[in-house]
């Protein structure tokens, strides 16, 4: 299936959902909005990144496995940067900027040369239940210089453009019933006064955005079929802003597996990263949105984004690894399957 994007006729972009079965950055902006960043494109005009969320577990529930699989297709399409989608560090964050789970989990893990590259991540709700602060702090960037955490920011990669949004305190149930956890509301509270500050940061940051891709990254879902479903909050505050200025794709964590939806209304497309260790939930609730794939099981999305001359697309490409022998492919066109390994399959198709 291929189609042109409705906010661009002069684009094209890979997107890799890998799974496992059984750069220097420059300060742009004032603190009166989004923090900016810049982040130089290849080039050759394209930009390839890694994604992955909901992994810090200090190797363990398949941590390691996947570390490896993302290092290995890394190299492979000499990424540029890697970006974390949140629940960075598991049970409940970091206790503070010495908490040896930041090495344990991060450091110690991610040692592939190909991710020896910037990180730029977000806060999900396990990450609120530590020492939030600590992860933002900047003494961390001493310990591993590839970590870069923020509550809200962007990154400008040229012609691409990455929205980073803070999204645990719009989920009202952590306020109001947080059951025997503890949320870190420092720098945050009162909520409604912080949810319309970012509101509007965003809205005054997509709005002046003149990118070819418009990416918002956020921990929580918008759009899932799996155990946390839709996020409401989200779906009535964040999603209006994303449809009116032509976001292209939403790209999350929260739920432990790997997505791709398409909205029924708007170009805007969701993938859910979350399968960075512990997964195989289980749980599956049918959406009235389009659902192109579902893997209730670990993994990680890589992207590659190119502006050119030819008709913008969209490519999926899923890798799945049952064993340690070779990985067969299975290309999946418009009209054409075809797999010539029973014990592992690749497919890439356009969308």
């Amino acid at each position: 299936m291929t189609r042109a994007m409705a906010t661009s006729p002069c684009r094209s972009i890979t997107l890799f959902l890998i799974l496992l079965w059984g750069s220097t950055i420059l300060f742009l902006s004032s603190s009166a909005e989004l923090q900016r960043f810049t982040h130089p494109a290849k080039t050759d005009g394209s930009l390839s990144l890694l994604a992955v969320g909901d992994w810090g577990r200090r190797g363990t529930y398949n941590q390691s496995q996947v570390a490896y699989q993302m290092g290995r297709i890394g190299e492979e399409l000499d990424i540029d940067f890697v970006i974390s989608v949140g629940d960075n560090f598991y049970e409940s964050g970091l206790t503070g900027v010495n908490d040896t789970a930041f090495i344990e989990s991060f450091s110690n893990i991610y040692t592939a040369k190909s991710l020896q590259k910037q990180w730029y991540s977000v806060l999900g709700n396990h990450d609120y239940r530590g020492n939030a602060v600590a992860q933002l702090d900047p003494v961390l960037q001493i310990l591993d210089n590839r970590w870069l955490c923020m509550r809200s920011f962007m990154v400008d990669a040229e012609f691409a453009q990455f929205f980073f949004v803070d999204t645990t305190p719009f989920v009202e149930k952590y306020w109001t019933h947080p059951k025997d956890n503890h949320y870190d509301w420092r720098e945050v509270a009162p909520r409604e006064e912080y949810i319309k500050g970012v509101l509007e940061d965003l809205d005054s940051a997509l709005k002046e955005s003149m990118a070819t891709w418009k990416i918002v990254i956020g921990h929580h879902t918008i759009r899932s079929v799996s155990d946390h479903g839709d996020t409401i909050e989200l779906v009535n505050l964040l999603l209006p802003m994303l449809k009116a200025y032509g976001v292209d794709l939403y790209i999350n964590g929260h739920d432990h597996c790997l997505e791709h939806i398409r909205s029924t209304d708007s170009p805007i497309q969701f993938l859910t990263s979350g399968g960075g260790s512990k997964a195989w939930r289980g749980i599956f609730t049918p959406t009235t949105e389009k659902l192109q794939f579902f893997h209730d099981g670990q993994g990680f999305i890589s992207l590659h984004l190119t502006k050119t001359d030819a008709e913008g697309r969209i490519e999926l490409q899923l890798q799945v690894k049952t064993d340690t022998k070779d990985l067969g492919y299975c290309k999946l066109g418009a009209i054409l399957m075809w797999c010539v390994m029973e014990t592992a399959l690749r497919l890439n198709c356009k969308i």
